[in-house]
């Protein structure tokens, strides 16, 4: 089976790469054609617009920064639909709201074609390393006929029901980790101000009831000043936003989330949209006038 993917940012250009590793057939397309060169390199084929990739494969994954982009690359007259054959499929591994997911499963139904969701969890480093949870919905004999090129991507991979389940827990997912985020700075704050050495707290934690994914990955990160876990203010606040829509809509009180989203919102406008994620953490660090740095960790994952 031909595979097109479309969006080769961070964690789209890991997941194409997997493919080409394992064998698939793949053709590329980004705004960026730079980040498609070592791609091409392996062997993946290049097209210009999402029309011309759709043309030539029998499935389109998408991997894009926002619900907008994604229906504006779907459905633009040089969009992937205006190329796919009927019967085709779309992948989209993007982060969307349940509701943007089975509104655009609609349009694409109207051309012949089929949707399957697969957004992805785990952080940018395990995709590099072909092993990032991979959350897919769907019909249940679309999932079995792309579950080969998702084990490409993947380490575990989950089929989470119908069309939108499973965007709802992937944000769900997003919603821990920021949330989890918040509370590792506040620790290791507490810890440095407490005159507990970092790498002795970040180890001590790890080892503890109150460790979590968060803590050892970003925290590291953290701990290093680079902050860079390749992951945007931008992209935290829109599924923050995302979950805070999913509480009102289905009659859920979430307290630490929105209190997580109004954090998040102060500092992407003190560090900007584009400032990696875990950089949430500084606007503590700046309060308290105290950096969170220790010797020998990672600048990267």
């Amino acid at each position: 089976m031909r595979y097109g993917f479309i969006g080769l940012g961070h964690l789209g250009g890991f997941l194409a790469g997997s493919l080409l590793r394992e064998g698939f057939a793949l053709t590329v397309h980004d705004t960026d054609r730079s980040k498609a060169a070592d791609l091409i390199a392996r062997g993946a084929r290049w097209a210009d617009d999402p029309h011309l990739l759709a043309q030539d494969v029998d499935a389109v994954i998408t991997c894009l920064p926002s619900p907008a982009i994604s229906e504006k690359v779907l459905t633009a007259p040089n969009g992937i639909l205006a190329g796919l054959k009927p019967g085709s499929t779309w992948i989209e591994m993007s982060t969307l709201d349940h509701a943007a997911v089975e509104r655009l499963a609609a349009v694409t139904a109207e051309k012949g074609v089929r949707m399957m969701e697969a957004p992805v969890t785990g952080g940018v480093h395990r995709a590099a390393a072909g092993d990032i949870t991979v959350i897919a919905g769907g019909d249940r004999d679309l999932y079995d006929q792309h579950l080969p090129a998702l084990q490409a991507m993947g380490g575990e991979i989950f089929h989470a029901g119908p069309l939108g389940k499973a965007a709802v827990i992937k944000v769900i997912t997003n919603m821990l980790a920021f949330i989890h985020l918040l509370a590792t700075g506040e620790a290791l704050m507490l810890a440095k101000k407490g005159g507990i050495d970092l790498t002795d707290a970040f180890n001590i934690i790890k080892a503890s009831s109150g460790n979590s994914f968060v803590h050892e990955t970003e925290g590291q990160v953290i701990l290093n000043g680079s902050y860079n876990i390749n992951f945007t203010m931008d992209l935290a606040v829109k599924d923050l936003g995302f979950a805070l829509g999913f509480g009102r809509e289905f009659g859920v009180p979430l307290d630490l989330a929105s209190q997580a989203l109004q954090t998040f919102i102060r500092a992407r406008s003190t560090y900007g949209g584009s400032a990696w994620s875990s950089q949430v953490v500084k606007l503590l660090e700046d309060a308290v006038g105290t950096d969170l740095r220790a010797p020998g960790f990672p600048a990267e994952l």
